[in-house]
């Protein structure tokens, strides 16, 4: 009897390293699964031969979170997408959660590609990539995406990492964010109002959010004289992760679970182009003319 090794269902594995930083890609959902700083953990990781939980780290286009019934308009014809998140009927996370994408590499950098093709729901085209590139103090991340299809094309953007400090206790970690406005969803997780923050939701002073779930999109952000929006995780012994996003990632979806393999709970900073629901509110949803390329960039830094 021939010896059999299960696939791994991230795919194939990506590792970068330079200098004092590493990081971890996989080729599903071109998914950043760990990145380390001198050995301490900017990026909450899991176990090998699972799938990624709670969509860790994966690219979420072309659409973030969700699209209310799979149902939206375009051009007068109704589009029906796919029921992704059976639980509250909606489409969720975009349509390469779990697609292997094309992988180029070198040490310190790697660039993952997949294709969008028209089908049910989405009848556009796009070329999409990724590029996790390795800095002095953490990583840079770009999203790149092109129209190849003769139509213009509605894109939002977003990403799904879970962020970490160190071996420091999630339930003690203080979170600052930048919001001035935070966005109340139904039962279904979806947008109904927007609110300004309030002392329950305002994250600019920082908070420690404790072991309680959470998951709200931040909008209004205020940007930093550099153009970026930050996000930083802090320990009581003062270390601390910071997640950066650039021009167009407008919106921070905070998420908290205790669902989390190998932890407590664990914390997401998700910088989107797009808060839920876009594809019917418009709300940040750009529109790709054929033959033209929108690109994003954030990034996670060790930011003490």
């Amino acid at each position: 009897m021939s010896s059999h090794s299960p696939v791994d269902p991230t795919g194939q594995q990506v590792m970068l390293s330079s200098g004092a930083v590493t990081a971890r890609i996989a080729q599903v959902g071109a998914a950043l699964r760990g990145l380390a700083v001198d050995g301490t953990d900017l990026v909450a990781g899991y176990p090998d031969g699972v799938k990624a939980p709670g969509a860790s780290g994966i690219v979420l286009v072309p659409w973030p979170n969700r699209v209310r019934d799979g149902r939206w308009s375009h051009n007068g014809g109704e589009q029906q997408l796919p029921i992704s998140e059976p639980k509250f009927r909606n489409a969720s996370h975009g349509l390469l959660r779990f697609t292997p994408y094309d992988i180029e590499q070198t040490d310190a950098a790697a660039t993952l590609r997949a294709k969008i093709f028209p089908q049910n729901g989405y009848p556009f085209a796009l070329d999409t990539a990724v590029t996790y590139a390795l800095t002095d103090d953490g990583i840079r991340v770009t999203h790149s995406i092109r129209n190849v299809g003769a139509d213009p094309a509605p894109v939002a953007v977003g990403t799904h990492p879970y962020l970490a400090v160190g071996d420091a206790d999630p339930a003690e970690i203080t979170v600052a964010g930048t919001g001035t406005t935070w966005i109340e969803t139904d039962e279904r997780m979806l947008p109904i109002a927007e609110h300004p923050v309030g002392e329950a939701t305002d994250l600019r002073a920082g908070r420690a959010l404790g072991a309680g779930f959470m998951d709200r999109c931040y909008a209004n952000l205020t940007r930093d004289a550099d153009g970026l929006a930050r996000t930083t995780l802090t320990a009581p012994d003062g270390r601390a992760t910071t997640l950066w996003q650039g021009e167009g990632l407008d919106y921070t979806h905070i998420f908290i679970t205790d669902g989390y393999p190998g932890r407590s709970h664990a914390i997401a900073i998700e910088p989107m182009s797009a808060p839920a629901d876009a594809f019917n509110s418009g709300r940040g949803l750009r529109t790709i003319a054929a033959g033209d390329e929108l690109t994003f960039e954030w990034g996670v830094v060790r930011a003490a």
